[in-house]
């Protein structure tokens, strides 16, 4: 198998090299290239046909983000942005990116090597095998449908990964204020859950927070776990829903985790709970998503024809765990069959 061709786009010329090094010792990946900024990168597109490109939003000349825009539709390939903490980073996966990292703080070399073998690194691999024509660069907003079962005692669980942030949107925009309250765990880095969270309460019907302990779950709401060094769990309490943000060691190497968010709406919710599974690497979500079926769940998984990362839904269905497999496009509206049903 022949190694990914990577080109890195860094105006730093010091954490150019550092990258350029780091990335090299790894034997699956080939540093085919590098540019200062997008008109160099242009140029080296077309000259080395990279497998993936990393892409620092903050660039001279154009940034990043506008430089996606106009790349996309000409040379589409995976994209890998290195963002420090800004919403600017949802914008370049708006833009077509397939996945982010954010740049470390830290200026110890030790510690920037850690980070390029231990997390860049991992994100060039996954991107290397996106699905760039499942990337939906804008959403509409479709007509909302109606929800003919009332009451407090349903629950929509989502969980997502890479090509995860735009699924999510393609799905909430979707829903309206009657749709029961929707837990969500989608793999992010600390600090960009509470600004992706934000940016869905903007666009979408439903209101949208980053989740906290003792967060009730209520219809028309969505509570987004933390990123960072906890697991978010539904809880019941005097029989409210509620959500527990407690912190715990990874699962399936993720923290926050979607297995151990199925599997407690498994235990607290039972029958009266959707779960939806969508674009993702790896199997995290497969078996909590089972559990939710044995326990009398309806459940969704993405299909492999919309998903940037036919990962996770394809674990959780090879499992059994899935019950509907949907187009991105139709998982709000099976999502709303299911609960006129319950």
């Amino acid at each position: 198998m022949r190694p990914i061709r990577v080109l890195i786009v860094e105006d730093s010329i010091v954490f150019r090299e550092l990258l350029v090094q780091n990335l090299s010792r790894d034997p699956a990946i080939q540093v085919v290239g590098t540019a200062k900024d997008p008109f160099e990168a242009r140029d080296a597109i077309i000259e080395y046909k990279p497998d993936v490109m990393t892409l620092d939003v903050e660039l001279p000349r154009m940034n990043g983000i506008e430089f996606l825009r106009k790349l996309m539709p000409q040379y589409p390939l995976p994209v890998v942005v290195i963002s420090s903490l800004s919403d600017k980073v949802f914008d370049a996966l708006n833009a077509g990116a397939v996945d982010f990292v954010a740049k470390p703080t830290v200026t110890g070399r030790a510690q920037l090597e850690d980070f390029i073998r231990n997390e860049l690194l991992v994100k060039i691999k996954i991107a290397s095998t996106a699905r760039i024509s499942n990337i939906k660069k804008t959403v509409m907003l479709n007509e909302q449908q109606s929800l003919s079962v009332k009451g407090n005692n349903l629950i929509v669980a989502i969980g997502a990964s890479t090509g995860g942030t735009e699924a999510i949107f393609s799905v909430a925009k979707d829903f309206g204020t009657d749709i029961p309250g929707i837990v969500v765990v989608q793999h992010m880095p600390p600090g960009f859950t509470s600004m992706y969270a934000k940016r869905l309460d903007d666009q979408c019907r439903i209101q949208v927070k980053e989740a906290q302990t003792g967060d009730r779950v209520l219809p028309g709401h969505m509570l987004i776990a933390p990123g960072g060094d906890a697991h978010m769990r539904l809880v019941k309490v005097n029989g409210v829903y509620q959500v527990e943000v407690k912190q715990g060691p990874r699962v399936n190497g993720h923290c926050p985790s979607v297995d151990v968010l199925f599997e407690s709406v498994a235990r607290v919710a039972g029958a009266n709970a959707v779960g939806i599974i969508l674009t993702g690497m790896g199997g995290d979500g497969a078996k909590g998503l089972l559990s939710m079926r044995k326990a009398g769940a309806r459940t969704i998984g993405q299909d492999e024809s919309t998903c940037v990362v036919y990962g996770m839904p394809k674990v959780a269905y090879d499992l059994g765990a899935v019950e509907h497999q949907e187009k991105l496009t139709d998982i709000a509206g099976r999502t709303y069959s299911l609960l006129n049903k319950m």
